[in-house]
């Protein structure tokens, strides 16, 4: 079981308030993603459920029982940490079987768990090598085999993916996302990339200076914002998001309109705009454009969209995908 509640809990670093008392449900075997920018309190809410930081008030409570005031090993979580934090002078083997020894496992069921795991992460070959003759990514896939052995409750992951090169971290949300698939346990997954978090998540916390802004799944996000800096957060490239006059006649403080829900004409539509800057991505062209009367926002069209820098276009947004927003940044 992976249930975790959290109540009022809050953490201030003396007079500084970082978790100013939040209240959040996670439910057994869900993947759930904390995604915010950097210093929103993402890692310290996971280092609080982790025990690694004391609460300075509330409770937290796994599978029903109380361990606000509990030791990290008395948790019955295992943590993932964005430097892999693994043993130099150890073989893999050693590396994923060191929390078993530690707990005075016997040697033949150690045996059995650590060539599940290695099965389970496609590191049977790679045993007997050392960290440093792995790659970054496999070397994230013994910290989690090592992990994995100890059987918790839940995985916690602190930006794992962070120090790898893109096209590695690629390909390890889609391992990761399988492995969720295969263990059935609760994981939460902490990030600032919201891409990571759209593709992985069941269910998203977005937080911002310590609060839940918004929580949700990744299309529910999508769809519907509740306030602006969701609107803005999530979506890549991000929501343009409108004020002004054009705003006002849509009985709004701010109107929003994604990127992909813009048509894009070079004969006519409802604005007309001046390319500033085309990015051709092979599959998508990203344009940015200068609109009269609205100001600058980015378009998403066809890969192979016929466009320039200074070229001159037209664009309809879809009215049925707007967003509208209040003066309080709420979505009407």
């Amino acid at each position: 079981m992976g249930n975790i509640v959290l109540k009022k809990v809050n953490k201030s670093f003396g007079a500084t308030q970082v978790i100013p008392g939040i209240d959040l449900s996670i439910d057994d075997g869900e993947f759930v993603v904390f995604v915010g920018p950097s210093g929103c309190g993402k890692s310290t809410l996971l280092r609080l459920i982790a025990g690694l930081e004391d609460t300075t008030s509330g409770t937290i409570e796994i599978d029903g029982r109380d361990v606000t005031d509990a030791a990290p090993a008395k948790r019955g979580l295992a943590m993932v940490f964005q430097s892999y934090a693994l043993y130099p002078h150890m073989s893999v083997k050693k590396n994923i079987a060191f929390p078993l020894k530690m707990a005075k496992m016997p040697e033949d069921m150690i045996e059995k768990k650590v060539q599940e795991a290695a099965r389970v992460l496609n590191l049977s070959g790679y045993l007997d090598r050392r960290p440093g003759q792995l790659s970054g990514g496999q070397r994230q896939r013994v910290a989690i085999g090592r992990a994995i052995v100890r059987e918790p409750s839940a995985f916690l992951f602190d930006e794992p993916l962070s120090n790898l090169d893109a096209a590695l971290r690629g390909t390890m949300r889609l391992e990761i996302s399988e492995l969720h698939q295969q263990l059935k346990t609760t994981m939460i997954y902490v990030t600032h990339d919201q891409v990571e978090a759209m593709t992985m998540a069941d269910k998203i916390v977005v937080l911002n200076r310590g609060n839940i802004e918004q929580v949700g799944t990744p299309l529910e996000l999508y769809r519907s914002p509740r306030n602006l800096f969701v609107a803005g957060f999530i979506g890549s490239p991000r929501m343009n998001l409108i004020d002004g006059a054009y705003a006002q006649a849509m009985n709004a403080a701010t109107v929003g309109v994604r990127p992909e829900h813009v048509t894009l004409s070079k004969e006519a539509g409802e604005w007309s705009g001046v390319v500033t800057v085309a990015e051709h991505l092979g599959s998508d062209t990203f344009l940015h454009l200068e609109v009269d009367g609205i100001g600058t926002i980015t378009a998403r069209a066809g890969g192979e969209f016929p466009v320039r820098h200074g070229d001159k276009v037209f664009v309809t947004p879809d009215k049925d995908r707007m967003h509208r927003f209040n003066n309080e940044g709420l979505a009407i």
